[in-house]
């Protein structure tokens, strides 16, 4: 079988549901739970969920949430290292979930940071690798996952590539962000984020030139589907999945997971966006980012 590497945060997840408008500075009722969560940790669960065997780089700090963390990958069948950090906390993100579903978040990366090339394991058991942009955009992070990428590439496997928010890309200087879409083999992000890292304002051209960049893109558009390409075939556009939206947290990393595990079986874009859409769609059903065990996929 397969395996992937999944090289991104973990970190625990805060989530409120917020039923109405916040009353800021008075008290708002919500429905609040915690879940694991970050990127690296969410599709690599999901790629799991789909049947295909799945290792994160996790490090966590030595306090009851990185214990959290490291257990509920257990349970989902994640591998993972055990990189507990003293000193510092286990990554946290407080997510404030509005009526429509939509997500506002307020990460702290804390024991995610600083990842070097000693932490990559041995990658000749991997046959692709996904790579969040939260990983390169840490600062402390950044040459460590630079080496990764440099190593992954000296061995031939595919590396696909979710830059994350504008905001997240923001903490980088724009011209070093696209520098890093030559070394991808898959680009996977929203439209906003595509029209913003090809300088774009319409989706078809934003398109065409990330893929000048990159071998093969995928954009995916929330409501409205997902349109992707790779440089020899024609773009394949698709419809969202029929979901009830209860939470959007996790949609990306679940559409992500899905894309890669169903790639790996017969390296086909049109196929992988129509798996990836499904897997979206059962993750917006439910509150957090990730799997349960009893998900069926």
């Amino acid at each position: 079988m397969p395996k992937v590497l999944c090289i991104g945060d973990v970190m625990l997840d805060v989530i409120a549901l917020v039923p109405a408008a916040i009353n800021y500075g008075s008290d708002t009722p919500s429905q609040v739970s915690t879940h694991s969560g970050g990127a690296g940790g969410n599709v690599a669960s999901w790629i799991k969920a789909c049947g295909v065997d799945s290792y994160v780089l996790a490090r966590v700090g030595n306090d009851p949430a990185g214990v959290a963390v490291l257990s509920d990958l257990d349970r989902l069948g994640v591998e993972h290292g055990d990189a507990v950090i003293e000193g510092v906390r286990t990554g946290v993100v407080v997510i404030l979930v509005d009526p429509t579903g939509e997500r506002t978040m307020f990460p702290e990366t804390a024991a995610n940071a600083g990842l070097t090339l000693a932490d990559l394991p041995d990658l000749s058991n991997f046959d692709a690798v996904y790579l969040s942009g939260y990983a390169l955009l840490n600062s402390q992070s950044r040459p460590g996952v630079l080496s990764m990428v440099e190593a992954i590439n000296n061995k031939g496997l595919p590396i696909f590539f979710d830059p994350t928010t504008i905001g997240g890309m923001n903490q980088a200087p724009f011209e070093e962000v696209r520098s890093w879409l030559p070394l991808m083999s898959t680009l996977i992000m929203n439209e906003e984020e595509a029209k913003y890292l090809s300088n774009k304002s319409e989706l078809i051209q934003a398109l065409e030139e990330l893929l000048t960049m990159t071998p093969t893109v995928i954009i995916k558009r929330g409501g409205e589907g997902a349109i992707g390409k790779d440089r020899h075939g024609c773009a394949h556009s698709f419809p969202a999945a029929h979901a009830i939206l209860v939470d959007s947290t996790g949609a990306g990393d679940s559409f992500a997971g899905g894309y890669i595990a169903s790639w790996l079986g017969n390296h086909e874009v049109e196929s992988a966006m129509k798996a990836a859409i499904e897997v979206a769609g059962r993750c917006v059903a439910i509150v957090g980012a990730r799997p349960q065990v009893t998900t069926a996929i």
